[in-house]
């Protein structure tokens, strides 16, 4: 079998193209993995989302419960002088 000679145009084409894609396959590899990690911190800002409102709500009862008892304790307390 004759192998055909390449000439350095040819030659330079066929290298560029199997460099690109490789970069082209690297380049997808860091998107993907790039995709992964922000659908990652997607999920924990959501959990650290419902914890905060957890937090407030749990914050706002105290405060009620807070205010009654101090204005039973200062109804009780009260002189009427």
């Amino acid at each position: 079998m004759v192998r055909k000679q390449l000439t350095a145009k040819q030659f330079s084409e066929l290298s560029t193209g199997i460099r690109l894609s490789s970069h082209e396959k690297i380049c997808a590899e860091r998107m993907e993995a790039l995709q992964n990690s922000i659908n990652e911190l997607k999920k924990e800002v959501k959990s650290l989302r419902q914890d905060v409102s957890k937090g407030k709500g749990a914050v706002s009862a105290l405060i009620l419960i807070g205010s009654f008892i101090a204005a039973l304790i200062g109804y009780f307390s009260f002189d009427g002088t």
